[in-house]
C-alpha cells in the first residue's frame, strides 16, 4: 500500500485482514508545520454554518473569502493553519486559512469554487470545516491507493457521491492516525463484503 508515514500498527492492521493482499507501505506524513498540541485533537471548527461569502475589490487571492467564526484563538502562522471540509457540498481539502492579529481567520474562495458552488459575493453558503493536524494528513487519494490494494476500488467506485465523500470525511476527519486506521479498516471489511 501506498501509505508513508502511517504507524507500523497500520501496517500489521491490514496485514492481518483477509483483505489485504500485498504488504502496506506506509503513509505521506503531509505538509510540515506547528499547530498548538490542543488544537490537534479538535475536531470541527465549524458544522453546517451559514457564512456570507464576501466580496473586497482588489484583494488579489482574498478578493472572495469567508470569515471563519471563532478562529481567531487558532494559533499559527501562514501555511501551519489547514482545514478540510465542504462549501455547499463543495469538497475542499488542506485549504490554508489566513491568520488576521486579533480576529478571525479568512478562508480564500477561488473561482474554481465560486463556480461550483454557483455563489457570488454576498450569498450565503453552508460550511463544515475540521482543523487538520500537521501530523496525520492523508488524502483522498491515498484512501483510493489503499482501497485499490485492498481489493475493495470497485465496490467504493460503486457508491454514489454522497457516500463516497462520507467516507472520506469520516476517515481524514479524524483526530490521531489510530482512529483513521481503524475507520480505514472498518470501510475495507465493509466494502469486501459488497464485493462478494
Amino acid at each position: 500500500m501506498h501509505l508513508a508515514g502511517f504507524a507500523p500498527a497500520f501496517a500489521l492492521s491490514l496485514c492481518d485482514s483477509e483483505y489485504a493482499r500485498k504488504p502496506p507501505v506506509p503513509i505521506a506524513s503531509g505538509v510540515s508545520g506547528k499547530t498548538k498540541k490542543n488544537l490537534q485533537q479538535m475536531d470541527y471548527i465549524i458544522k453546517d454554518e451559514k457564512l456570507e461569502l464576501i466580496y473586497e475589490h482588489g484583494k488579489g487571492a482574498w478578493t472572495y473569502h469567508l470569515r471563519i467564526p471563532n478562529s481567531k484563538n487558532i494559533e499559527g502562522k501562514w501555511g501551519d493553519i489547514k482545514v478540510s471540509g465542504f462549501i455547499d457540498n463543495f469538497k475542499i481539502e488542506a485549504r490554508n486559512l489566513a491568520p488576521i492579529k486579533g480576529e478571525d481567520k479568512m478562508l480564500s474562495i477561488n473561482s474554481e469554487i465560486r463556480k461550483a458552488i454557483n455563489k457570488k459575493g454576498g450569498d450565503f453558503v453552508t460550511v463544515t470545516l475540521y482543523l487538520l493536524s500537521n501530523k496525520e494528513r492523508i488524502t483522498e487519494k491515498q484512501i483510493l491507493e489503499t482501497f485499490k490494494e485492498s481489493e475493495v476500488l470497485k465496490a467504493f467506485e460503486k457508491l454514489n457521491e454522497e457516500e463516497k465523500n462520507e467516507i472520506f470525511d469520516s476517515i481524514i476527519s479524524q483526530t490521531n492516525e489510530e482512529k483513521q486506521i481503524k475507520i480505514i479498516v472498518k470501510y475495507i471489511d465493509k466494502l469486501s463484503k459488497q464485493n462478494d
